[in-house]
């Protein structure tokens, strides 16, 4: 539901959005949502703002950021938005569970079928959009079917608390805990397994989001959708964005591949995005090819590094990026 190009990361994840937690006030149930009757409600506070929410959802809609979470979380759903990105990270069950249900709206906002959703009759809407791109969408119609909880990122990194968020509103945080549990030990496991080579040295990475007609690539920076995790790892990821904006346009930019040398001529290492496949994508590709960066002194000295699911929006999609660094990062305990 939330377009991730360019003009999408400027546009829906570059306004700063006020991440703030839930809770209840409910008599009815407690901050996590698991106790109280069937028919119980609490208040849950949203992106945009308290909304009073069945204590036990049993038909959930669910958009963009959580559709991912809350097919994994095995919440009561009826109905789910689009989700191409995602669909190479789902296990085989969840992507067979994603395919049989109700597709109610698009990769996008813009594209919510309100008819779908109010034949799907759910209890619970749950959007996993960002706050500007609420305007896409006509809440008070959505707000007629169901309530309506809406909670998105303000910068990548922030996929963690947000995936909580949703699992919360849904009733299902059970699942989001083990999963975070499961990830942790692993990221643990991978810190302490290269510790020591990974020691000093600082990195630059190349996201999957340049624009090649523009001449540009992206330069991603410490808590972005390239680095969070492997930042998790003991990656260290140096540097700034020159000019900073808010959410995405903190932790990311877009210089033109004459800049490369500028950019990441610093940098002991580079890590980069690539397909679930392996496959390099092109904006990746367009620098790459340049003559500028065949000079660049990580490449010289062979300390590239390729990293498949980047765009991880839930612990159980981070695993995979986890096993894609560890993949990636193996050659280099035996320098």
């Amino acid at each position: 539901m939330l377009a991730h190009r360019p003009a999408a990361l400027a546009g829906a994840l570059a306004l700063a959005l006020a991440l703030t937690a839930c809770g209840s006030s409910s008599d009815d149930a407690d901050a996590s949502g698991g106790s109280g009757d069937k028919g119980g409600t609490r208040v849950f506070t949203a992106d945009n703002g308290k909304v009073t929410i069945p204590v036990r959802p049993e038909r959930v809609v669910a958009t963009g950021y959580a559709v991912p979470a809350l097919i994994e979380g095995d919440a009561p759903l009826v109905g789910i938005s689009s989700w191409q990105r995602g669909e190479p990270m789902l296990s085989d069950e969840d992507l067979a569970t994603y395919k049989k249900l109700t597709k109610v709206a698009g990769e996008s906002a813009a594209e919510t079928n309100y008819e779908a959703i109010a034949e799907a009759e759910p209890d619970l809407i749950v959007l996993g959009v960002p706050t500007p791109v609420l305007g896409d969408i006509d809440m008070d119609r959505l707000k007629s079917i169901a309530p309506v909880v809406a909670v998105g990122p303000t910068v990548p990194s922030q996929w963690r608390e947000v995936s909580r968020r949703h699992a919360d509103a849904a009733g299902v945080l059970a699942g989001y805990e083990a999963d975070k549990a499961a990830y942790e030990a692993k990221a643990a496991q991978l810190k302490k397994k290269y510790r020591d080579v990974l020691s000093g040295l600082e990195f630059g990475h190349i996201g999957s989001y340049g624009d090649t007609s523009k001449g540009t690539f992206q330069r991603e920076f410490g808590g972005s959708w390239g680095t969070s995790v492997a930042q998790d790892v003991g990656a260290t990821y140096y540097g700034k964005v020159k000019k900073a904006g808010p959410g995405s346009q903190s932790v990311s930019e877009y210089p033109s591949v004459e800049e490369l040398s500028d950019s990441l001529g610093e940098a002991d290492a580079i890590t980069y995005s690539v397909n679930p496949d392996g496959s390099v994508p092109e904006s990746v590709k367009y620098a790459m090819a340049s003559k500028l960066w065949k000079n660049l002194p990580a490449v010289k000295d062979g300390r590239t590094f390729p990293i498949a699911y980047t765009e991880a929006a839930t612990y159980q999609d981070a695993l995979k990026t986890l096993d894609a660094i560890d993949t990636s990062f193996a050659p280099l305990l035996d320098r």
